[in-house]
C-alpha cells in the first residue's frame, strides 16, 4: 500500500532535452535493480561502495528496495520499463541527549534504537550511458524535499577524492555545505533549508533543460510521418507533403503499414523497421492507435512527438484519460509531446526548413516565433501572416497542450537568437504563476505580444468555462503589463503591433512627429496621439503633391530632433504620381533611423513591398516600414509599443527579504487547517495566526449579541471603543452609519448597541474593537486566481470605491516599486497624501503591509481569497481591523516552487 504523497512522482526534463520519470523505489524492482547494477561500470560501482561489487545478493536487492518512506527513503528514475539511477537516503540515529529517558527498560544504542536524528546519509549512482544528463541533480531536489516532509535538516555524504563529479552535484546545488577530509574520504554535509542560491540554481537548471527539450523538437535531424496517407488532402498525406514541400534539410520517413512508397518516398510499415535514427515523429493515427505508436517510438528512441489526432482531451472524460496515458508512456519513453489535436510546428531556418503541419503556406523567415493554443485557427493565423509579409523564426501549434505548453516556448524563445519578438494566442495561461515568472523575465530582453481570447468587460474568460477569471478586464491589462507582455484585443491588433516591433527600433519617449500629403490624415492621427496617451506635435502637411525628396527631408529633420522619439507618415498614393518616389524615401530614410516609422500608406496594409528593405528570399529585413489602414491603427500599435519600451527603461525594484516572515510556521498552519477537507473558512483565532506569520497583526474583533456582552468585552478590551456592524452594506456607507466611534463608558455602549441592532442587517452581527486613531480606511485583498496565480489588489473602503470599481491589481510577489505603484494606481490615491489641505497618511507603512501580503499570497497558493478591511491607514502606521480568509485545495492547482517537475499545462 502507498505509504508515500503524491508529489513523490514526477516527470522531469533532463539536461539534454529528454524526459525521465521519477519515482519511490518497489519492492517490485528487484529484477530491475539487478540488471540496472549489471550494467554499472567497475569505476561507477567503486564510487559508489567503495569496494568492487559486481553483483548485488538476494539480500542486498532486499535491503535496497524494502523502505518505510520515512527513516529510509529511495527515489529511482525510469525511462521506459529500466532504471536509470537511483537515490536513497537512511536516517542517522542521534545519541541520547542529557534529560532523555534512559532507564533500565530503555533500549541502548548498541541495539541501533537511539531516538531518530534529523540527519541522514545520502547516496546516488547514475547508469554510466545516463551520466552528464542532470539525473543526479534533479534526483537531489526530489530527495531533499521527501527528507524536509519527514523532518530532516541535514544530508550527509561520503565521497571518494576522484569522485569530481560527484562532489560537484553536491557542491552546486546551492545548499549550505560543509566539508572535512577523514581517512581518505570527503565528508559532505548539506543543510537542507532552502537558501536563495538554491532557487536560483533550480530555476537555472529548469530553464536550460526546457529550453533543449523544444529545441529538440524545432531542430530535428530527420522526421517520421506515422499514418502518412495516399488518399489525397487525408491529414497524414497533408503533413507528408508540407514536409516535402518545404525542402525539410533532413529524411523524411513515411510510415504506413502496407504501402512501399508515400508521395513518391519509401514507406515503411513502422517507424521501429527505419534504419537510421528518427527525431521527431508525426502521429497521424487513429486515437485508438496511438498508444501502440508510442511505444513504438520509445524503443526507437524517438525524441518528440507532434500527435495532430483528435479525439483525446477535447473528446469527454473517455478522451481525458487517454490524453493522460499518451502523456505518461512519452515521458517515460524520454518524449516530450507537441498535442494531441495539434496542428504542427514549423521552422523557417534554412538549415532546418521544417514544416511538421497542416498548414500548407508558411510566411517566410523572420525574427517572430508564434505559438497558437488552438489548431482550428492556426491554419487561418499563418495564412494571415503570410498576407501580410510578416517573417517568423518558429511557430507551434499545440492543441491541447497535453504536454508542451506556451510557457516551454517561453524558456526556449529566451534563448534562440533568431527569435526577437514573441506573440502568443492564449485561451488559457496553463501553470499561471509559472507564465508570469517566466514573462517578467524574458520581456525585460524581447517583446511578448499575447491576445487572449473571450474577452468581456464583466469577467474575462481565458480557458475553458471552469477557468473564468473573476477579474475586470482592466485588471487584466494591468496584470500583463505588469509582466511585461502587451496585451491586444484580437489577430490584426497582434499583427499591427507586431509588425512595428520585428522591424523597427523601440522608442525612447512619447514625442510623436507626423508628416504626410493629406492635412486630413494628420489630424486624425494627432487625435488618436491624444487618445492613446501619446504626445503629437503639430502635423507637417507636405502638399498633395509633395515629392519623394521633400518627404526624406521632412523625415530627416525629424529624427534629427532629439524631442521627437517616433515618427507616424501618412500617404496617399491617389493623390500623387510620385508614389514610387516617396515610398523608396521613406525606405531609405528608415533603414538608417534610430527612431521608429509607422505608415499610413492607404490601400496597403502590413509590409508592402515599396516600403520593404530586402531580406534573404525575398523576406523583410529590418527597418522596413509597416504600414496601416488608417491612422488610428498606425496610433495605436505605436501606443502599445511605447508603453512597452516606457516599462522596460523603469526600474523594476527588487523582492524585499522580510527577515521576520515565518513562511514554514505558516506553511504548517495551513496543511493543519485543510487536514480533513479541501476547502476551510478559518476562524478570526486561526486567521490572526496566519496573518502573524507574515508580521501582520489583525486587531481582535469580540463578537457580541447583547449589550451587556458588548460593555463586558469593552471593559476587557479597555475603553475607547468602537462597535461596528459586520455586514458590507452597514459598515460601508457614506454615513458612517453602521460603526459607532469613540465609546468611552457602559452608558454609551448600551445606547449604540441599541441604535445599531435595530438596522436592517444587523442580523449578520456586531463586534467590538479597540478603536483606531483617525486615518483612511482601505482594503487589501489578496488570492490564487485560475489563470493568473497569485494577486494582490487595493483600494478605499468605501461604497463609492465599490461602486466605481476603483481597485488596482498586481501579481505577486510584490517588489517595492509594484507596491508603491499599487497604492498609486487608484483613482483615491491622492487622498492618502493630503488631498485638499488633509493630512498624509504613512504610505510607506501601507506598502510595507501589501508586501507581506504579496509574499504570503505567493508563498501558500491554497490562500483562496484573503481580504483586509477596514485597514485604516493612519499618520504613523496601518491598523488591520478586519480579516476574513478562505482556503482551498483545488485539483487544478499548479504550483511553481519546489523541485522541477513536468507540471500538467
Amino acid at each position: 500500500m502507498q505509504s508515500y504523497p503524491d508529489s513523490w512522482e514526477a516527470d522531469v526534463v533532463l539536461t539534454d532535452g529528454g524526459t525521465a520519470h521519477l519515482r519511490p523505489i518497489i519492492t517490485g524492482d528487484a529484477d530491475r535493480l539487478r540488471r540496472f547494477h549489471a550494467r554499472l561500470s567497475p569505476e561507477t560501482i567503486y564510487y559508489r561502495f567503495f569496494a568492487p561489487y559486481p553483483r548485488l545478493s538476494d539480500r542486498d536487492v532486499a535491503r535496497f528496495t524494502t523502505v518505510d518512506h520515512d527513516d529510509r527513503v529511495a527515489l529511482v528514475a525510469t525511462i521506459g520499463d529500466e532504471l536509470v539511477a537511483v537515490v536513497r537516503y537512511d536516517r542517522l540515529r542521534r545519541a541520547a541527549a542529557p534529560g532523555d529517558d534512559v532507564g533500565a527498560d530503555a533500549p541502548s544504542a548498541e541495539e541501533d534504537e537511539a531516538p531518530p536524528g534529523d540527519e541522514a546519509e545520502v547516496a546516488f549512482v547514475v547508469e554510466d550511458s545516463h551520466q552528464g544528463r542532470g539525473l543526479a541533480s534533479i534526483l537531489l531536489e526530489h530527495i531533499a524535499q521527501a527528507a524536509r516532509e519527514r523532518g530532516l535538516k541535514r544530508f550527509v555524504a561520503d565521497v571518494l577524492p576522484e569522485n569530481r563529479r560527484m562532489i560537484n552535484v553536491f557542491r552546486e546545488a546551492g545548499y549550505t555545505a560543509q566539508q572535512k577530509f577523514d581517512d581518505g574520504v570527503i565528508r559532505l554535509t548539506l543543510d537542507l533549508s532552502p537558501t536563495e542560491t538554491s532557487e536560483e540554481v533550480m530555476r537555472a537548471r529548469e530553464h536550460r533543460a526546457e529550453s533543449r527539450s523544444i529545441g529538440r523538437l524545432l531542430h530535428p535531424r530527420s522526421v517520421a510521418v506515422i499514418g502518412a496517407s495516399r488518399v489525397a488532402h487525408s491529414i497524414g498525406q497533408t503533413v507528408l507533403r508540407d514536409l516535402l514541400a518545404a525542402d525539410f534539410q533532413g529524411p523524411v520517413y513515411p510510415v504506413h503499414p502496407e504501402a512501399k512508397a508515400v508521395a513518391g518516398v519509401r514507406a515503411y510499415p513502422t517507424v521501429e523497421d527505419i534504419d537510421d535514427d528518427v527525431d521527431l515523429a508525426v502521429v497521424a493515427v487513429r486515437a485508438g492507435s496511438v498508444p501502440e505508436v508510442v511505444d513504438q517510438c520509445a524503443r526507437k528512441g524517438v525524441h518528440g512527438l507532434v500527435v495532430v489526432a483528435s479525439g483525446f482531451g477535447e473528446a469527454g472524460a473517455e478522451g481525458r484519460a487517454r490524453q493522460e496515458e499518451l502523456v505518461r508512456a512519452a515521458h517515460a519513453g524520454g518524449m516530450r509531446v507537441i498535442g494531441p489535436n495539434a496542428l504542427g510546428i514549423a521552422n523557417t531556418d534554412p538549415a532546418v526548413r521544417l514544416n511538421a503541419s497542416l498548414a500548407t503556406t508558411l510566411p517566410p523567415r523572420g525574427t517572430i516565433g508564434f505559438f497558437a493554443q488552438s489548431g482550428a485557427l492556426g491554419r487561418a493565423i499563418l495564412q494571415r501572416v503570410a498576407q501580410r509579409g510578416l517573417g517568423l523564426s518558429t511557430f507551434v501549434s499545440a492543441g491541447n497542450r497535453a504536454d508542451v505548453s506556451g510557457n516551454d516556448l517561453l524558456q526556449y524563445w529566451e534563448e534562440d537568437p533568431d527569435t526577437h519578438v514573441v506573440l502568443q494566442y492564449l485561451e488559457s495561461l496553463g501553470n499561471p504563476r509559472k507564465f508570469t515568472r517566466l514573462a517578467r523575465r524574458l520581456s525585460r530582453r524581447k517583446p511578448i505580444v499575447a491576445v487572449k481570447s473571450g474577452g468581456s468587460t464583466q469577467g474575462v474568460p481565458i480557458g475553458h468555462a471552469a477557468q473564468a477569471l473573476s477579474l475586470p478586464d482592466h485588471a487584466v491589462s494591468s496584470l500583463f503589463e505588469q509582466a511585461g507582455v502587451i496585451r491586444v484585443d484580437d489577430i490584426t491588433q497582434l499583427f499591427d503591433v507586431a509588425q512595428l516591433l520585428a522591424y523597427q527600433p523601440l522608442p525612447e519617449g512619447n514625442r510623436v512627429a507626423i508628416l504626410g500629403n493629406s492635412g486630413s490624415l494628420g489630424l486624425l492621427a494627432q487625435d488618436a496621439c491624444l487618445r492613446a496617451g501619446l504626445d503629437p506635435a503639430d502635423p507637417v502637411d507636405l502638399g498633395p503633391d509633395a515629392s519623394g525628396e521633400e518627404f526624406a527631408a521632412a523625415l530627416e529633420s525629424a529624427m534629427a530632433d532629439d524631442a521627437v522619439h517616433a515618427v507616424v507618415a501618412v500617404f496617399i498614393p491617389a493623390l500623387s504620381p510620385r508614389t514610387p518616389d516617396v515610398a523608396d524615401a521613406v525606405r531609405r530614410v528608415a533603414a538608417s533611423a534610430g527612431k521608429p516609422i509607422a505608415a499610413t500608406y492607404l490601400g496597403y496594409q502590413g509590409l508592402p513591398e515599396d516600403l520593404r528593405q530586402a531580406g534573404p528570399e525575398g523576406a523583410a529585413a529590418q527597418g522596413s516600414v509597416p504600414s496601416y489602414p488608417a491612422p488610428e491603427d498606425a496610433v495605436r500599435a505605436l501606443a502599445h509599443v511605447t508603453r512597452y519600451a516606457a516599462w522596460r527603461r523603469r526600474p523594476h525594484g527588487e523582492i524585499p527579504p522580510l527577515p521576520d516572515v515565518a513562511s514554514r510556521a505558516a506553511r504548517r498552519l495551513v496543511e493543519e487547517l485543510l487536514a480533513d477537507d479541501e476547502r476551510a473558512e478559518p476562524s478570526a483565532a486561526d486567521t490572526e495566526r496566519l496573518l502573524a506569520c507574515y508580521g501582520i497583526e489583525l486587531w481582535p474583533a469580540v463578537p457580541v449579541g447583547s449589550a451587556e456582552e458588548a460593555i463586558a468585552a469593552a471593559e476587557r478590551l479597555g475603553y475607547p471603543v468602537v462597535l461596528r456592524a459586520l455586514a458590507p452594506g452597514l459598515r460601508r456607507r457614506l454615513d458612517g452609519s453602521g460603526i459607532r466611534r469613540d465609546l468611552r463608558g457602559p452608558e454609551t455602549m448600551r445606547m449604540a448597541y441599541a441604535t445599531l441592532a435595530e438596522r436592517p442587517g444587523a442580523e449578520a452581527g456586531l463586534v467590538v474593537q479597540r478603536m483606531a486613531g483617525p486615518g483612511v480606511p482601505t482594503t487589501v485583498r489578496a488570492g490564487e486566481d485560475p489563470s493568473f496565480g497569485a494577486i494582490v489588489s487595493f483600494g478605499l473602503s468605501d461604497v463609492a470605491a465599490e461602486l466605481l470599481d476603483d481597485r488596482a491589481y498586481r501579481l505577486a510577489p510584490l517588489t517595492e516599486v509594484d507596491a508603491a505603484g499599487l497604492v498609486r494606481a487608484v483613482r483615491a490615491a491622492p487622498l492618502l497624501f493630503g488631498h485638499r489641505g488633509t493630512d498624509p497618511v504613512d504610505v510607506p507603512a501601507l506598502e510595507d503591509l501589501l508586501l507581506r501580503v504579496s509574499r504570503l499570497a505567493d508563498d501558500l497558493p491554497e490562500v483562496a481569497s484573503l481580504e483586509l478591511e477596514p485597514v485604516t491607514v493612519a499618520a504613523k502606521g496601518t491598523a488591520v481591523l478586519g480579516g476574513a480568509l478562505r482556503l482551498s485545495r483545488p485539483a487544478g492547482l499548479r504550483p511553481d516552487h519546489g523541485p522541477r517537475r513536468l507540471r500538467s499545462s
